[in-house]
């Protein structure tokens, strides 16, 4: 079904990871890969099954952003004026949109290098769970372009604009452990540990209370733009649909009777 990723499914379907299948290019992103992306995320977020997804890449890297074969016919950079533009707005866009707004918790396991767009296709997930060598560039500059795949958007909200400015200007590269040390990444591991510890977030995700996360989703969304009355009256509203859901039924039962609770993800 999907040309460019390896797709694996965890815990009775309820974990479904999507790997990036090109470490010949350290998994640089396509037309194609984008599109499988983009559907992958959409089926997975329409799935009443699948209760998380993870995005991660095989061989060294997680992603080296976009591949510049795919991008120009023939190498004719002339061919289409517009053609940056048109990959910007038919790809990458539509895959922003559906990572941003899946209604399940995405979160990104980078393996490697994610450079360019593939930084950003980490850290638009929901979270970032990272191996030790791994490192994070912006490296649009480099090539005289601006940060895309939401950069402009997420990276003055999660670094602030001095850091964002010095991010985006110089391209410098940032390891696992300083991306995490300014809150890019959630959790860093070795080598080592890093396929357990990550199976063992995904598997507590995936038996998380879904219905909640992705109301918190759509909180945390719309508090770039609220006012801080506006957000007090959105989480109002989103609690009591919290508070109308199968789960939250059973997490007070399951507390009051001293158990584990058994989330259905509804």
């Amino acid at each position: 079904m999907y040309t460019q990723l390896d797709i694996e499914t965890h815990f009775d379907g309820k974990l479904k990871i999507a790997y990036l299948n090109q470490p010949e290019t350290m998994n640089a992103l396509t037309k194609p890969s984008l599109s499988d992306l983009k559907d992958f995320v959409k089926e997975c977020s329409e799935d009443p099954i699948v209760r998380c997804v993870a995005i991660s890449g095989r061989g060294r890297a997680f992603c080296s952003g976009q591949n510049l074969d795919d991008a120009f016919v023939q190498g004719n950079e002339h061919h289409d004026h517009d053609i940056i533009r048109k990959i910007v707005v038919d790809y990458y866009n539509p895959l922003v949109t559906e990572i941003t707004r899946c209604k399940k918790p995405v979160v990104a396991l980078v393996n490697g290098p994610a450079v360019g767009a593939g930084a950003m296709l980490a850290l638009i997930c929901d979270f970032v769970l990272a191996v030790d060598k791994s490192y994070f560039s912006q490296a649009f500059s480099n090539i005289g372009l601006i940060p895309d795949t939401g950069g402009t958007y997420f990276l003055p909200k999660l670094l602030g604009r001095q850091l964002a400015n010095y991010l985006a200007f110089t391209g410098k590269k940032l390891s696992a452990e300083e991306s995490k040390s300014y809150g890019l990444v959630a959790e860093v591991f070795t080598e080592e540990e890093f396929a357990p510890k990550s199976m063992e977030i995904l598997e507590k995700m995936s038996n998380m209370p879904t219905a909640a996360l992705k109301l918190t989703k759509k909180a945390f969304a719309q508090s770039y733009t609220n006012t801080l009355k506006e957000q007090l009256e959105l989480e109002g509203d989103l609690q009591q649909e919290a508070a109308e859901t199968e789960d939250f039924i059973e997490g007070v039962n399951a507390f009051l009777q001293k158990r584990k609770p058994d989330y259905k993800g509804k």
